[in-house]
């Protein structure tokens, strides 16, 4: 057998439980086996007369179906499968991009920083639900009135490639994600709001001058580096091409938050004002000097990280 039954196998096995992954793939190698030699005995091409049999045996998703008694039906057996398929891929990034454009223009032209999160999120639970209900019916009614909608037929070239151990995994992903979203949530945030009563008035605690600068820099930065964290989970694992499109988001961040720092144009004087120890003494640059010593130590943990988990995907 070659590689492409290895295909198949594997491509049935994803729908299959794990208690019983090795049984069905002995019995699946071997009915394959035989079909193919059984075949074979006329002289034959071997590849050609695997591929008859691979494209007889159908889509791996129904064939795992059969394996496990599991009913193909919400809808009926007809579409589900191209049913269950869009859906996936609709919900995987329509509700989650209206949530952060309405979640955007909420905190921005909205005035509304505070409760952007908020928006976002029902925005994209409300077009979560609402794709899930049209696309249902809309399948539904295809089932019942049976249009001639001559749908492709699966042959063995719709096999996904051999399947790749995944180092990044979902669960990493959205932790970066979320925690990139916060701390660009933050950054607007601390403009309109204000941690300390100031007689009324905000109080940002970056300097507001930063916003003709820098801030919008960063969070150009804060937004790609988001981008990345896509990429990353796209391709299963670290690249040397991932690692340096890491490293300019690292020091895009870093360098101009440890210079606006080390020079004292980071925080905003009106808030360092409030704050009497900050004035007293060198309190304010030991703060600046705690912080660029963490920005620093964080870059470089994940610029070492981003390395080593490279060498080891290569390996």
């Amino acid at each position: 057998m070659t590689s492409l039954t290895d295909r198949y196998v594997a491509a049935t096995l994803r729908s299959v439980p794990a208690q019983r992954r090795d049984e069905i793939a002995t019995e699946l190698r071997a009915s394959i086996e035989d079909m193919v030699e059984g075949r074979s005995t006329d002289g034959r091409d071997t590849i050609t007369v695997e591929r008859a049999v691979l494209t007889e045996l159908g889509d791996p998703a129904q064939l795992a179906a059969r394996y496990t008694d599991r009913r193909l039906q919400l809808i009926g057996p007809t579409y589900y499968l191209v049913w269950e398929r869009l859906l996936k891929l609709l919900l995987s990034f329509v509700p989650g991009t209206v949530g952060t454009v309405v979640g955007v223009v909420e905190a921005t032209a909205g005035g509304n920083p505070g409760g952007a999160i908020g928006v976002g999120i029902s925005t994209a639970l409300t077009v979560a639900v609402h794709i899930a209900f049209w696309v249902t019916l809309v399948f539904a009614v295809a089932e019942r009135v049976n249009p001639a909608l001559r749908l492709p037929t699966w042959n063995v070239d719709q096999l996904p490639d051999e399947p790749v151990e995944r180092d990044v995994t979902l669960a990493d992903t959205c932790a970066s994600i979320v925690a990139l979203a916060l701390t660009l949530g933050f950054l607007v945030w601390q403009h309109f709001q204000t941690l300390i009563p100031a007689g009324g008035d905000r109080l940002p605690i970056l300097d507001p001058a930063l916003w003709t600068s820098w801030l919008p820099v960063l969070l150009a930065v804060l937004a790609a580096s988001m981008g990345l964290e896509f990429a990353k989970y796209r391709a299963r694992r670290w690249t040397w091409r991932l690692v340096v499109v890491n490293a300019v988001l690292d020091l895009a961040f870093a360098l101009p938050v440890i210079g606006l720092l080390l020079t004292d144009r980071l925080l905003n004087p009106e808030f360092v004002q409030r704050f009497e120890w900050l004035r007293d003494g060198g309190n304010l640059d030991t703060v600046a000097g705690g912080i660029v010593v963490g920005v620093a130590a964080v870059t470089i943990w994940d610029l070492v990280d981003s390395v080593v988990k490279a060498r080891r995907a290569a390996r």
